[in-house]
């Protein structure tokens, strides 16, 4: 089949996109087609900067975050290929103080088990989240971070071990993973608008603003700047360098007639390693499986590689049929948007000229809940920011009543410690409340009774809440603060440790 044959299969598809984009509220779409090393179709919808209705383009910058991903696994192929990596010896024989919280998985840990998600540590998210520490930091501190399951045992997605795979990557060459990324990837391609931070992003001609839309209007948000955990998300780029990306992913490695990876290795991200829930599960998905920095599916009957990502204000979506040769690649500036999916899906379902399945409406479905999601956690649940959590209902956690305190508030003012996690400074407000502050977020405290407060948190893009909950010593003093995991319902909290009394709490705390 031709490029013109494909072109043909996608006629309407501007209706489509932008009835999705209204459906699902959009602010700004690109969308890309390719079969083999032709481009089928490239195209912006809807606005980069919606105040001022600047277009998106094919040259338009988006945040792409976790599709950053399979460039950090494709930086570790590359020093394998140069004997300089081996994707099964341990980490702990490059970097001798690496340790993680069980000494089983310091001892066995390798890079291959971080780029498949099977360390079986959890999320973590709030323990890099807007933090001020330096990459290397966060790396000593996974030791205190505990495990959720055994080592191997289970697939469960982990950004902080991304970070850890960039940051060994970076300590064999001598520099860092932005270095590598750029030198023996971004360069060669010719990847030349693509930046590693939104900082640098905002200094490029063209760019995308970030938007989540909140009481049916769409407002504008702060860029998150992850540069710290980049490896994990911190990508920015555009149509025509994701282009050049997904035809370099067709042809095994290959760029203009030169290999920058070898098919061996190409071959090794993109083979199942670990069995992981899907996305959306379906019958049209029946088996969902990761690779290294790649999800490997059977869509249809068809094996489809793909990736989605998510971080303040941007969506991404990155998708290719190696034995049909087409790739598609759908970015956006709405914070948790489906978009990328529903499009992407539809894309693909058009060219394997398949009756579309209604994504939207299954979607629609879910978040209404008409239907349920799989257990567990997926890509998409960083990419969408848990699907359609901007449009659920009041959680039975919300309705809780506000109660008056049972002790006064200096009783909980102070400085709590993990240290895996840092310090959480608790102080009184003139209103005669209490607020909190952790990595340089500032948190709202309502009292709910039982030593318990909701706590209110602006984290990728989303509002959410979690209840903190204090306890006390023997004699009746706080102690400790306790603090469940955020996208992890099947985990212990995590504890903070009282180190410091409002008498001091100015005083730095050294963890």
């Amino acid at each position: 089949m031709t490029t013109t044959d494909l072109h043909s299969l996608l006629e309407g598809l501007d209706v489509f996109v932008e009835e999705q984009m209204k459906h699902w509220k959009g602010v700004g779409a690109a969308v890309a087609v390719v079969h083999k090393n032709e481009v089928v179709w490239q195209k912006g919808y809807g606005y980069r900067d919606l105040e001022a209705k600047l277009d998106v383009t094919p040259n338009t910058l988006f945040a792409i975050g976790s599709s950053t991903k399979a460039f950090t696994a494709a930086t570790a192929a590359i020093l394998v290929d140069q004997n300089q990596l081996n994707w099964d010896t341990p980490i702990v024989q490059y970097m001798p103080d690496f340790k993680m919280f069980d000494p089983v998985t310091t001892e066995r840990l390798t890079i291959r088990d971080i780029l498949c998600h099977r360390s079986g540590l959890p999320r973590h998210e709030m323990a890099w989240y807007n933090s001020p520490r330096s990459r290397e930091e966060l790396v000593l501190r996974l030791r205190y971070l505990e495990p959720n399951e055994d080592f191997r045992n289970k697939w469960q997605y982990q950004n902080m071990m991304y970070m850890t795979a960039g940051y060994l990557v970076g300590q064999i060459k001598g520099t860092s993973w932005e270095s590598v990324l750029e030198d023996s990837l971004l360069r060669p391609l010719g990847m030349n608008s693509s930046v590693l931070s939104v900082d640098l992003m905002q200094l490029q001609p063209e760019y995308a603003l970030p938007y989540m839309e909140k009481d049916e209007h769409h407002i504008r948000i702060p860029y998150r700047n992850i540069d710290t955990i980049g490896p994990a998300g911190s990508i920015n780029s555009n149509l025509i360098d994701m282009i050049t990306w997904l035809k370099f992913q067709l042809n095994q490695g290959q760029h203009d007639g030169r290999s920058l990876i070898s098919m061996e290795e190409m071959q090794t991200m993109h083979s199942p390693h670990m069995p992981c829930d899907s996305s959306f599960r379906s019958e049209e998905v029946p088996i969902s499986t990761y690779g290294l920095g790649w999800i490997i599916e059977s869509y249809r009957g068809h094996r489809m590689i793909h990736h989605g990502g998510g971080i303040d204000g941007f969506t991404s979506q990155v998708a290719f049929l190696p034995d049909e040769q087409i790739g598609v690649v759908v970015l956006c500036n709405s914070n948790g948007s489906v978009v990328p999916y529903t499009v992407s899906y539809h894309i693909i379902d058009r060219l394997l000229e398949l009756e579309p399945t209604d994504w939207s409406d299954r979607l629609t479905k879910l978040i209404d809940g008409e239907d349920t999601q799989p257990e567990g956690e997926s890509e998409a649940t960083e990419g969408t920011a848990s699907v359609g959590s901007e449009h659920q209902e009041t959680t039975d956690f919300e309705k809780t009543e506000v109660q008056p305190f049972d002790r006064p508030a200096s009783a909980y003012t102070g400085v709590y410690t993990h240290l895996g996690y840092g310090d959480i400074l608790i102080e009184s407000t003139t209103e005669g409340g209490l607020r909190a502050t952790f990595n340089n977020l500032d948190m709202s405290m309502q009292y709910i009774g039982n030593e318990t407060f909701d706590v209110e948190l602006v984290q990728q893009g989303q509002e959410q809440k979690l209840p903190f909950t204090f306890t006390l010593d023997d004699q009746n003093h706080t102690h400790s603060l306790k603090i469940p995991l955020l996208m992890e319902p099947n985990t212990n909290e995590v504890t903070f440790t009282k180190t410091k009394t409002k008498a001091n709490v100015n005083a730095k705390s050294e963890v």
